[in-house]
C-alpha cells in the first residue's frame, strides 16, 4: 500500500497513529539540522518534520528532496504545540513525525512555481505548455472540483425532475447555425465531410419527436470561432435540456430554481432583483435594448437611457437633426457623479462608442457653475435647458448622447454605460443579477435583405397568421435568453414543430422549399410525423462558473485548453500530418505563395 491517508484528512483525532503518506514535495525547510517537508496531494497539505537525533539515516535522504519529487513518507501524527498550529490549512494541527522515506519519482526543476500563487505570475504560454504541472496548484484542483461539483448538482436535479439523461452524435452534418463548423473529413466518401456539432438543437429537437418528453445532456458543442476572454477556443460544454407539450414559462419554470440554487451553493453572490413572487424578472428585448442598450443588460446598477428624440426634433445641432430626419433616435445617459470624468476618459468612452458604429459621443457637464459642453453652442438655451430637465440631470452629473439609426444609437450608448458602471465601481461582485430577456425579433434587414435574427427554428409568436399577415420586421418570436450580470448565459426558444410554419419562415428569408428540403429535409420529415410542441435553452456551463465565480479567464476552467490563439501549446497542435494521412482523406494541401 502506498499511502494509508492522504495529504488532507489527518487530524488531532489521529494522534499517535503511524500512517502512510504519498505526494508531492510542496515545499522544503531547514531549520538547523531539522528538515520539515510539506507534502501536498489533490487533497490537502501535510507537514513532515525529520529529526536527526531520532532518525539520522531517514533526515539525511529528506535532506537530498527536491520541490516536486514524488515521494512515500511513513511516520506517526502528532499534535503540534499551540503556537505552531497553521490555522490556514485543514491539517494544521498536526505533523508527522517521520520513521521513514522512499522517493518514488524525482522532478526536474519546475519552469514556474507551483507551490503558492505566484504560480500564476508566469506567463500563460509558458503555464499551458507545463499544464501537467500547472494543474498541481490547489487553486487549478479547486477550479476542477467545483466544476465536478456543479455538473453533479445539475444532474442530480434533472434526474429529480424526471428528465433522461442522451449522447447525442459528435460526427454529424454541417448545418448554418450561426458560427463556423469544424469539418471532419470523410476516408469512405471522398469529398464528403462530417461535421462537429455546434450544439445537439437539431438531436434534441428529434429526441422530442421520438417521444423522449424530458431531455438533457452535458453536451460538448464544437465551434470555428475566433478566441475571447469569455469564450474557450474550438469546444465547450453546455447544458442542453428540451421538454415536450410545454410553453415558455415551463420552461422558466424549471430553470428559474435551478440557477438559484447553483447562485446559492457554487458563490458568494446574493441575488438582488428577484419578483414579488421569487420568480426571475422578464424584459422584453426591446425594453432592454431601450433602456439598457444591450440584450444582456449588468442589472447590478441602475442606469438607464432616456430617448429624447421628440425632445430633440429641429434642435439646431446637426448631428441630431440629420439622425432625426434619417428616421434615427437621439438617446441620452445621465451618469450621476460622471462630471469628474477627465478628458482622457470621456474620449474612451467616445471611442467605445464608435466600436458599436456610433460616429461619436457628445456630452454636457453639469459643473456647480452650470452646464459646460462643446454643443451648447448649437443648442439655444431653451432647449438645453429642456434635455437637462427631461433626464433629470443636476450638478455634478454627466450627459451622455448618441443619435444614429434606433439600434446603433442604444447599443452603443448600452457599451457606455456598461463601462460607466465599472469606472464608477458599481458593478457588485457579490450581487447576481438575473433575468430572461424575450420577445426576441424573428427577422432583421441588414443590407435591404431580410434574415433570421436568431435561431431559425424558434416559433414565431401568432404563427402561420402573423407570417401571412404582419410586416416581418415586426414579428416576435418565442426566443429567450437569461442573463446574469451582463453576461448571455443560455439561448432558447420555443421550437417551430409545424412543416407548414417552417416553410413559410424561411420563405420569408428568401429560402426555397427546396433549399429547406435540402438543409433540413430531416427535419421536415420528422415533423411530418406527429411532433409535439417543444422547447428547451443551453447555458454555457462554463461561462457560467466564470461569472458566478469572478473567474478571470474561462480558460483556466479546462482542464486542458487552447491558448488565446487556439493553439494547444502542450502538445503543439494543430499541428501538420504525414501525407499518406491526407493521400487516405483524399486532400490535397495548397499552400500561398
Amino acid at each position: 500500500m502506498l499511502r494509508t491517508h492522504t495529504c488532507g484528512e489527518l487530524t488531532k483525532k489521529n494522534e499517535g497513529q503511524e500512517v502512510t503518506l504519498s505526494g508531492w514535495v510542496n515545499s522544503r525547510r531547514d531549520h538547523g539540522g531539522i528538515i520539515f517537508i510539506d507534502l501536498r496531494d489533490r487533497y490537502g497539505l501535510t507537514q513532515i518534520t525529520f529529526d536527526p537525533e531520532t532518525e539520522k539515516k531517514v533526515t539525511k535522504l529528506a535532506d537530498e528532496v527536491r520541490s516536486e519529487w514524488v515521494i512515500q513518507v511513513t511516520g506517526k501524527v502528532a499534535v503540534r504545540p499551540e503556537k505552531m498550529i497553521n490555522k490556514k490549512i485543514s491539517t494544521g494541527e498536526i505533523e508527522i513525525e517521520a520513521t521513514g522515506i522512499n522517493v518514488l519519482n524525482k522532478s526536474k526543476t519546475p519552469p514556474f512555481e507551483v507551490n503558492a500563487e505566484k504560480g500564476f505570475e508566469a506567463g500563460e504560454n509558458i503555464r499551458l505548455k507545463y499544464r501537467f504541472i500547472d494543474l498541481r496548484r490547489p487553486k487549478l484542483q479547486e477550479m476542477l472540483k467545483v466544476r465536478d461539483d456543479l455538473i453533479t448538482h445539475i444532474r442530480a436535479y434533472f434526474h429529480k425532475h424526471d428528465f433522461r439523461e442522451v449522447q447525442t452524435p459528435i460526427l454529424a452534418n454541417s448545418s448554418p447555425e450561426g458560427a463556423r463548423d469544424w469539418l471532419v473529413p470523410s476516408r469512405l466518401y471522398p469529398g464528403k465531410f462530417y461535421a462537429l456539432p455546434q450544439a445537439p438543437q437539431q438531436f434534441k429537437q428529434l429526441l422530442m419527436v421520438a417521444g423522449v418528453d424530458r431531455y438533457f445532456q452535458i453536451a460538448p458543442c464544437f465551434r470555428d470561432e475566433d478566441p475571447r476572454n469569455d469564450r474557450h477556443f474550438g469546444e465547450f460544454y453546455q447544458l442542453d435540456m428540451e421538454m415536450s407539450f410545454v410553453e415558455q414559462d415551463d420552461i422558466f419554470q424549471i430553470m428559474e430554481p435551478l440557477m438559484i440554487e447553483l447562485t446559492e451553493k457554487f458563490s458568494h453572490k446574493k441575488i438582488v432583483n428577484l419578483g414579488k413572487n421569487g420568480r426571475f424578472i422578464q424584459l422584453p428585448w426591446i425594453d432592454s435594448i431601450n433602456r439598457y442598450g444591450s440584450d444582456k443588460p449588468d442589472l447590478r446598477f441602475a442606469l438607464e437611457l432616456k430617448d429624447i428624440t421628440d425632445l430633440a426634433t429641429d434642435s439646431g445641432f446637426s448631428i441630431f437633426d440629420e439622425a432625426i430626419k434619417s428616421g434615427g433616435a437621439v438617446k441620452a445617459l445621465k451618469v450621476e457623479d460622471g462630471a469628474k470624468f477627465s478628458r482622457k476618459e470621456i474620449d474612451e468612452l467616445t471611442e467605445i462608442a464608435k466600436t458599436y458604429k456610433a460616429k461619436g459621443l457628445a456630452y454636457i457637464i453639469m459643473a456647480e457653475e452650470g452646464p459646460k459642453s462643446p454643443i451648447l453652442k448649437f443648442l439655444s438655451q431653451e432647449k438645453s435647458a429642456e434635455i437637462i430637465k427631461a433626464v433629470e440631470a443636476q450638478a455634478g452629473d454627466i450627459v451622455f448622447f448618441t443619435a444614429d439609426k434606433w439600434l446603433v444609437a442604444s447599443q452603443s450608448l448600452g457599451a457606455v454605460r456598461d463601462k460607466c458602471g465599472q469606472m464608477l465601481g458599481l458593478k457588485d461582485n457579490n450581487q447576481a443579477a438575473w433575468a430572461w430577456i424575450t420577445d426576441f425579433p424573428m427577422y432583421h434587414e441588414e443590407d435591404g435583405k431580410l434574415d433570421f435574427a436568431h435561431n431559425p427554428f424558434s416559433m414565431p409568436q401568432g404563427g402561420l397568421e402573423a407570417l401571412e399577415n404582419k410586416n416581418p420586421l415586426d414579428i416576435l418570436a418565442y426566443q429567450y435568453d437569461f442573463v446574469l450580470n451582463g453576461y448571455e448565459l443560455t439561448s432558447g426558444a420555443i421550437r417551430n414543430h409545424n412543416p407548414e410554419i417552417m416553410y413559410k419562415a424561411f420563405e420569408l428569408a428568401g429560402y426555397s422549399k427546396k433549399q429547406v428540403d435540402d438543409k433540413f429535409g430531416h427535419m421536415i420529415r420528422a415533423f411530418e410525423y406527429g411532433a409535439p410542441p417543444h422547447g428547451g435553452n443551453a447555458p454555457g456551463i462554463d461561462r457560467l462558473l466564470m461569472v458566478l465565480n469572478d473567474w478571470e479567464s474561462i480558460r483556466d476552467i479546462y482542464a486542458f485548453p487552447k491558448d488565446g490563439q487556439g493553439r494547444d501549446a502542450m502538445l503543439n497542435a494543430p499541428s501538420e500530418v504525414e501525407p499518406k494521412q491526407l493521400e487516405e482523406l483524399h486532400i490535397k494541401i495548397v499552400k500561398e505563395d
